[in-house]
């Protein structure tokens, strides 16, 4: 009995290496080789691209707030807990941009903060302190100018400006309050808070 010797080119070779088969194979092999790597550069590139972007924002949003806040005695973020009771600001939930600076001295203690809410915060800024938005009166700025030069506040920008002052029996303090209604819904507040210790 004479057995056949298959042709290098037969498909039915027995170590699957036979030609047309063999090419398309290896060509599927290929394209499958070539989609999981775009997958996975997909996977791991896009999120990674995402990061840089929002980290790139994120350290010019920082150096925007450090040169604005550098040009003045504030410091960004919001006062210790300690100082909001103490001089009696409660700042709201939500708020953005927030701002603080304290000086003492034998005569007087003052709490400086700034910061941007809503409308609704705005309101419940002003209800803690037991005031109201009607309490503010238009183009009327209680920051007087010694403030405005420790702070580096100017009140000539866009917008309606509107201020009271809260007046409490020492020990309790007194607060300056100054309003910026440039970007509507979201109002701009300035406070000067005074104690005699």
């Amino acid at each position: 009995m004479t057995g056949v010797i298959p042709s290098p080119n037969d498909p039915g070779r027995p170590d699957g290496q036979g030609g047309a088969h063999a090419g398309e194979d290896r060509r599927h092999m290929i394209r499958r080789r070539a989609l999981t790597l775009l997958i996975i550069v997909l996977l791991i590139g896009v999120p990674a691209g995402y990061l840089v972007i929002s980290a790139n924002q994120s350290r010019a949003s920082g150096k925007d707030k450090e040169a604005k806040y550098s040009a003045t005695g504030l410091t960004e973020g919001w006062p210790s807990k300690l100082q909001r009771r103490i001089y009696q600001v409660p700042v709201p939930h939500p708020a953005w941009w927030v701002a603080s600076y304290e000086t003492n001295n034998w005569k007087t203690s003052r709490l400086y903060v700034e910061f941007e809410t809503s409308d609704v915060g705005l309101t419940a800024f002003l209800t803690s302190m037991g005031m109201s938005e009607k309490d503010l009166k238009k183009d009327h700025l209680p920051i007087g100018e010694r403030d405005r030069n420790v702070t580096g506040w100017t009140f000539d920008g866009p917008g309606t400006w509107s201020g009271l002052v809260h007046k409490q029996k020492n020990p309790a303090p007194t607060h300056d309050v100054v309003v910026n209604h440039d970007k509507p819904g979201y109002p701009r507040v300035y406070v000067v808070a005074r104690t005699v210790p």
